[in-house]
């Protein structure tokens, strides 16, 4: 059985039974035996309507999947609701753009061996997904992994983050509720070698998931021939400060971004670059304001940061840091465990290159400052790692902004935004070590499906 307990209290929440080896090809060859019958297929008038029900029936269910969503999450109660409404939102979305997996016409008669043809194509579901889910949202991923594949028309089976399955079973419940027919949506909750079986089957036509680079990428390798794939790993998401920065709008934006959900965000800010001039102000107002927030309890409405996912994530953020203060970085605010499941925010000032908070996805609740004389260095530097996600530059100057946007190693650069900043029918992943594959509602859907040319030669032509 799978215990789940409270990321806060440590309490038990849940208890789930894990679904063992012997019972995945039936529920392999469940979602491979709809798809393979045409007639079974859900017509694109079919998914729209199940999805619009969905969305009305989660808009009336805010408050208990709010609720559901920070207790077993621990993302503060604002927050997690804000979550749920991006959620619905999506589900909108993802109705609205079944009417654009279309395909287009093919020219021809460009030249004599084409002449008396037409052509066009069409886009059709690509094949049962498998989507492999993250605990840090635990509906609004789900939503991005699931609700794609239904409205692309794709079977699928989702194994959701052994810490937050609940949000995903509400999610399978009411889609059921909504009308989708049994068999098309499938919650799998298991152990890792049984998730692996089922992703690396031949019937799985693809495969999203989003987590640890480690384990996507030892996957990906694992995967049949022809199973297409999108990976969205971490990241260490540089910001580039400019002089002639607006101190008034940045600091509150670049406290947001750097704490967010206890930092744990695949995006959250964690490394900011600042000109010398004005560093050490940036710094220590972005501590004075990191200090004002209040940690504990995800359940309490006045609640700003709640705790890590683990206690062992606490340890690691502890260790982390206090190898960065033990080489030479200074605290400017926080620095200390507060309990066995909170972290104090916490801003380093000038840590060491070389260290792990600037090495690595720090996701916890850290931001660190470095200074810098020249933008040229600082980018370089921002650039130096192999994970490449989301990217800021805050300035005042048109030129400055658009040539950090080009030189950034990033596929999004927020321009006096923090990194942070996501809106659901935007492109969203990484590259290079950071992932593969484009998420964003209309994105995935678009991936999953895959397009079809049909050529028609007739002597009237």
């Amino acid at each position: 059985m799978l215990k789940v307990n409270s990321p806060y209290t440590q309490e038990q929440i849940g208890e789930y039974p894990l679904v063992p080896m012997k019972s995945i090809e039936g529920i392999i060859q469940t979602a491979y035996s709809l798809f393979e019958d045409r007639s079974q297929w859900l017509k694109p008038h079919e998914r729209k309507t199940i999805l619009q029900r969905c969305a009305r029936i989660m808009e009336s269910r805010i408050e208990e999947l709010t609720k559901l969503a920070a207790n077993e999450g621990g993302k503060p109660l604002n927050d997690s609701k804000v979550e749920v409404l991006r959620a619905i939102n999506g589900v909108e979305i993802a109705a609205e753009n079944i009417a654009e997996l279309k395909g287009g016409e093919i020219p021809m008669g460009l030249t004599s061996a084409s002449e008396g043809r037409v052509a066009f194509t069409q886009r059709e579901p690509i094949g049962v997904v498998a989507s492999v889910s993250a605990f840090n949202h635990p509906l609004n991923l789900i939503i991005h992994q699931v609700v794609t594949a239904v409205a692309a028309g794709c079977p699928v089976i989702v194994k959701p983050a052994p810490t937050t399955p609940m949000s995903c079973e509400a999610l399978v419940g009411i889609l059921k509720e909504a009308g989708l027919p049994e068999g098309w949506c499938q919650m799998v909750i298991c152990e890792n070698d049984v998730a692996e079986r089922l992703i690396t089957d031949t019937r799985i036509n693809y495969f999203s998931f989003i987590g640890s680079a480690k384990v996507g990428w030892y996957l990906r390798s694992k995967l049949s021939a022809g199973t297409r794939c999108a990976l969205e790993h971490g990241g260490a998401a540089p910001v580039i400060v400019e002089p002639d920065a607006d101190f008034e709008e940045m600091i509150p934006s670049l406290i947001k971004g750097g704490f967010y959900h206890a930092g744990q965000v695949c995006v959250s800010v964690q490394r900011v670059f600042a000109h010398k001039s004005i560093c050490k102000k940036l710094a220590q107002e972005i501590a004075s304001g990191a200090q004002k927030l209040k940690v504990g309890d995800p359940l309490d409405a006045s609640t700003e940061v709640g705790p890590l996912i683990l206690p062992r994530e606490v340890d690691r953020v502890e260790e982390w840091v206090n190898e960065a203060v033990e080489a030479g970085a200074e605290v400017l605010c926080g620095g200390r465990r507060i309990s066995a499941t909170c972290f104090e925010p916490t801003v380093l000032f000038n840590p060491p290159a070389t260290v792990r908070v600037s090495t690595s996805e720090i996701f916890g609740p850290v931001v660190c400052i470095y200074s810098y004389t020249d933008r040229a260095e600082a980018i370089e530097t921002a650039n130096s790692l192999d994970v490449h996600f989301q990217a800021s530059i805050f300035t005042k100057n048109i030129d400055v902004a658009l040539e950090s946007v080009q030189k950034l190693n990033a596929t999004a650069v927020m321009v006096n935004d923090h990194t942070a900043f996501r809106v659901d029918w935007m492109p969203f992943g990484g590259r290079d070590s950071s992932g593969i594959g484009m998420g964003g509602i209309q994105y995935s859907m678009h991936e999953m499906t895959r397009e079809k040319l049909m050529v028609i030669k007739s002597n009237l032509l």
